[in-house]
């Protein structure tokens, strides 16, 4: 596996740490990143997105969403189950999982719903009035008699 030095990008930009941070991040991830639960990420609209979790067999209570340190964390942990059950065969996973997503700036989540197994998570991005483009006025300089010069016919 190649191994990528970003220390250029670090001495060359600023401000730019983050982005840095995410592609080093990406690189050095584990290859056997965990499958479970399976999920879905959709764009909504323009600034907006939905993630969707199979979370099959998962009440409401035993599910958790969270939005700390910029990142979106969702838990899943079973209540324990009666012990005089016996399976003869136990083939849908009932296991404890942690899913993290990592949130750009300004992203925030809108709300969550559990339906027909499905936890679905809204997003959106929402820029702040301070940082939207805006548009300048220039105001043009008052003409004073100062910056006038007389001009003489040459004849």
């Amino acid at each position: 596996m190649r191994s990528f030095d970003l220390t250029p990008l670090y001495r060359a930009t600023v401000g730019f740490d983050q982005v840095a941070d995410l592609i080093d991040r990406a690189l050095t991830a584990d290859v056997a990143q965990p499958s479970y639960p399976p999920y879905n990420i959709e764009k909504t609209a323009e600034d907006g997105w939905r993630i969707s979790l199979a979370v099959a067999g998962f009440s409401d209570a035993e599910l958790a969403v969270e939005v700390k340190d910029r990142g979106l964390v969702v838990t899943g942990r079973k209540s324990d189950e009666d012990a005089s059950r016996k399976f003869l065969h136990r083939g849908i996973a009932n296991r404890a999982f942690e899913r993290r997503f990592h949130l750009a700036d300004h992203v925030r989540v809108t709300g969550a719903s559990h339906v027909d197994g499905m936890l679905h998570i809204d997003l959106v991005r929402e820029v702040p009035e301070s940082l939207k483009p805006r548009r300048i006025a220039i105001a043009t300089a008052p003409v004073s008699d100062d910056n006038l010069v007389e001009a003489k016919a040459v004849n």
